[in-house]
Order: C-alpha cells, then sequence, then structure tokens
C-alpha cells in the first residue's frame, strides 16, 4: 500500500544528532521539515547505541573506582560491589528519556516523524517503507544523516555472543570474565577501560604502533602506560591472523613483533572503526555513489553531486564524531534556508575519549604540524603538579601545547588525565580564535581548578610554568 502526502521543504534521513539536529534547524529557518527513521526510538546510534549509553556505563565505571578509592580521602564506604543488572538498567533509563526528549523536540518544533525506511525514489522524491506500507514524501531539499555501522572482519564473525561489536558488549547482562579487543582506538580503549573495572581481565591488540594512533604521540605513549597500570595487557604492531570459537572461549592467532601467539579470552570485541550506512538510501537512483571508502562526496556546503541533496555525519569523509555531524547539520540547515555559511575548519574538531584516564585534543599533533612545514614550540605541564588535581587524587596525565614558533599561534592542545574532554573547550574556542599561546598565558584562570593546568602549560610554551 502506497500514500502520498503532503510535499516538504526539507526531508532528513536519519534521526541521529546530524539528523535530528539538521531537521530542528531547518524548522527554526522556517522551512516545512519531516524526519524519516527506520528504528522505533529517535536518536540514532549516538543516542541508542553510542554516545549516550556508552557515557552511562562509562560512568558507572568511574562511580565504582571512585568508591573503592574513597578510604584514601577518609571515607569509609565498607564492601565495595555492583549489581551490573542495575548498571544496565540505569543505562536504558538514560536512553528512553533521551530518545524521549529528541520526539519531544519533533513535536515542539511541528516536525513531521515518519517511521520506516527512507530511501531516495528521484531528487525531490522520498519513500518511506514501514510497517504500514509505503509512504511517498515530495521535498524540494533532502539531507542524508544515515550514519553508520561497526566494521566488521571476514575472519571474526560477529555471533553477539563471544564475537562482538561495540553494539552486543554495549548490553550485555554480565560483564566478560576476559575480554580481548582488537582495535585500539577510542572505541576500542573505552569498552576496555569500562570491562577491566568491572573486574574483566583485559587484553587489546592494534597493528598501529600506538593506542589512540590518532592522538600526539606523547599522549599515546602516556595512554599506554597507564592502561598497563590498570592491569591491560598490551600487543601494538600487531594483527590477529585468525579466531576460532570452542567451548565458550575464543582464540585468536595474533602475529607482532615476538612472532606469533595464541590469546584466549570470553569475549572479543571488535573495534576497528565503523563504515558509512548507505545500504538501500537509493544513491543509484539520483545518480549517486560513494567513494572507495564507502562515503559519500560532498562540497565545502555539504551538498553532493546532486545540489539539492546533502550528506552529513559519519556518511561522508569528515570526522565521524557527533559533534561534527550536528555541526554540519547547521551548516546544511542554513544553507538550504539561503543563509551565508562558513566552510567548516575540521582543524578545529576536538578529539574525545572517554577512558580511564580521559584523553582530548585539538589541532594539530607536534609531528603533524612539523609536517605541515611548521618549526614549533612546545609546552607541557603534569597534572602532578596542579593543587586541584592533587585534592582530586587524580594526578596523572599531563597538558601539551603546540604553538608555531614565528608567531605564536596556538597548532594544538593535547590532555591526557582527569576530566580532559571537559578542559578542552578552552582549548576549542581558543584555537577557533586563533589565540596565542602568550594570550592564553595571560588569560586568569580559577584557583584551584583543573583548567590551571592548561594555564601552566601556556606559560611553558612561552616561558617557564609557575609550578614546575
Amino acid at each position: 500500500m502506497s500514500t502520498a502526502v503532503n510535499s516538504y521543504d526539507v526531508v532528513v534521513i536519519g534521526s541521529g544528532p546530524g539528523g535530528y539536529v539538521a531537521a530542528i534547524r531547518a524548522s527554526h529557518n522556517g522551512l516545512k521539515t519531516a524526519l524519516v527513521e527506520k528504528d522505533p526510538r529517535l536518536g540514532g546510534t549516538c543516542l541508542l547505541r553510542g554516545c549516550i549509553p556508552t557515557k552511562s556505563l562509562l560512568h558507572a565505571a568511574d562511580l565504582l573506582l571512585e568508591m573503592k578509592e574513597a578510604k584514601s580521602f577518609g571515607i569509609n564506604a565498607g564492601d565495595i560491589g555492583f549489581d551490573f543488572a542495575a548498571v544496565q538498567k540505569a543505562r536504558e533509563k538514560v536512553v528512553v528519556k533521551n530518545s524521549a526528549g529528541v520526539g519531544f523536540l519533533m513535536k515542539q518544533n511541528k516536525i513531521d516523524v515518519h517511521q520506516g525506511t527512507g530511501r531516495l525514489v528521484d531528487k525531490n522524491t522520498v519513500a518511506v517503507d514501514g510497517a504500514a506500507g509505503t509512504t511517498t514524501l515530495s521535498t524540494k531539499f533532502v539531507i542524508l544523516a544515515t550514519g553508520s555501522v561497526p566494521k566488521k572482519l571476514p575472519f571474526a564473525k560477529i555471533d553477539g555472543k563471544n564475537i562482538v561489536t561495540s553494539d552486543e558488549l554495549l548490553t550485555v547482562a554480565t560483564p566478560p570474565k576476559s575480554l580481548l579487543v582488537l582495535g585500539a582506538g577510542a572505541v576500542g580503549v573505552e569498552f576496555a577501560s569500562i570491562f577491566r573495572r568491572f573486574g574483566a581481565e583485559t587484553t587489546i591488540v592494534e597493528m598501529l604502533d600506538h593506542v589512540l594512533p590518532l592522538e600526539d604521540e606523547e599522549v599515546s605513549v602516556e595512554m599506554e602506560k597507564l592502561l598497563q597500570k590498570r592491569g591491560m595487557q598490551l600487543h601494538l604492531k600487531s594483527k590477529v591472523d585468525k579466531v576460532e570459537v570452542k567451548d565458550g572461549q575464543v582464540t585468536a592467532m595474533v602475529t607482532g613483533a615476538n612472532g606469533t601467539q595464541i590469546l584466549n579470552a570470553e569475549t572479543l570485541l571488535v573495534a576497528v572503526g565503523r563504515a558509512p550506512f548507505s545500504d538501500g538510501v537509493g544513491l543509484d537512483k539520483v545518480g549517486l555513489s560513494t567513494n572507495k571508502g564507502g562515503f559519500v562526496e560532498v562540497n565545502a556546503t555539504l551538498q553532493t553531486a546532486v545540489p539539492n541533496i546533502y550528506a552529513i555525519g559519519d556518511l561522508i569523509p569528515t570526522p565521524q564524531l557527533a559533534h561534527v555531524a550536528s555541526h554540519e547539520a547547521l551548516l546544511a540547515a542554513d544553507h538550504i534556508a539561503g543563509k551565508h555559511v562558513t566552510p567548516i575548519n575540521y582543524l578545529r574538531t576536538p578529539g574525545c575519549t572517554y577512558s580511564d584516564p580521559e584523553v582530548a585534543s585539538v589541532g594539530l599533533s607536534e609531528n603533524k604540524a612539523k609536517d605541515n612545514g611548521y618549526t614549533v614550540k612546545v609546552g607541557r605541564f603534569p597534572f602532578s603538579a596542579l593543587g586541584k588535581a592533587r585534592v582530586m587524587g587524580k594526578n596523572e596525565g599531563f597538558v601539551k601545547i603546540v604553538a608555531d614558533a614565528k608567531y605564536d599561534e596556538l597548532l594544538g592542545v593535547h590532555i591526557i588525565g582527569p576530566r580532559a574532554t571537559d578542559l578542552i573547550a578552552e582549548a576549542v574556542v581558543a584555537l577557533q580564535h586563533e589565540a596565542t599561546a602568550s594570550s592564553l598565558a595571560h588569560t586568569m584562570h580559577a584557583h584551584p581548578t583543573l583548567p590551571e593546568a592548561i594555564l601552566e602549560a601556556a606559560h611553558a610554551t612561552v616561558g617557564r610554568p609557575l609550578h614546575l
């Protein structure tokens, strides 16, 4: 059964942090807007299976560790344990509330929501295949925000029990006794951090030289030390050649610098990145295709080769982060409305890993700055020398600033340590406004606070830190 509905100015396919933000902004711009979502709940991967529920588990793991360490602050908390079923219940409660919140925003902004799988019929028509049949939407503009899915490997078939992606591991009833993580990017390190604190013997295998390979090398090296300090085993510059499951155990053949080893675990997490999702979207119906990586190419205003069809978020070859998708959503919706827009400078993208300890960065690493032809100066300040960090008992890690030696402009800020993912906001603003290391060093910071570590690193960049 097929039904036609009123025409729209904008139809957005996908309700993640790119899609629903695009719909809201389009509505704010006075455009009649529809949102299409194949999942029964709104919010996309980030809200349902990614950022939000993962951070709920991380918060529970943080609380568990903090309570175990409370005695060192004179707090007698008694025997500390956890009820993982309750942990999962808290996670689901957060997801349900946030998803309902997105639904409320759609109603508040008078956005029509069509539940079903959206596909392009032509450049001005979207068909929505739902439980009750197919609905046809006529539209002037389309924004594709279909997101991504975990990448899979041919030799490690996902069975949802012993071999899993982040989707399955997120909802396990009990923590695995042992966990083998394949991939040391943000997802792999975060899940390793969660389940290690819930008691899993944890091993990480990474093909590249370091964990968190996109971060500044000094940060990655520091993270490796701290992960090992927390009892994790690391196999770097190593690859998994073969995986087998027998009697409820995973056996992996791993080849690295020390030859081939056999690693065993109850659960194998495949965390080797995410692949853009475009299956069934109907790109071919409008003459669009994907590049070798599976991404849809766009111009600086996020238009595809078909000018009235835009693409944002994980579907395009930009950083696969929720906040990037939301930022792209605003640009696309404003461009559709005829507003002046400024292309996104992706070098100002904050990267965050919500692990133990946290890692965050913005701008160029020291090596990348040098590769780009800069003569750099670098300043560092350890949290161990910071009063507030000592008060908290969070003394690990440091702030590192990379600046241009000639003009003093900030090129990058890299943080590993307590609340790094919150602290990075100051650095993003500083880089966005082309601040210098000197101007940052002359900016008053409240005492005692964690942001003073950034201040001290700025002093170290232009001269000497005050408290080291």
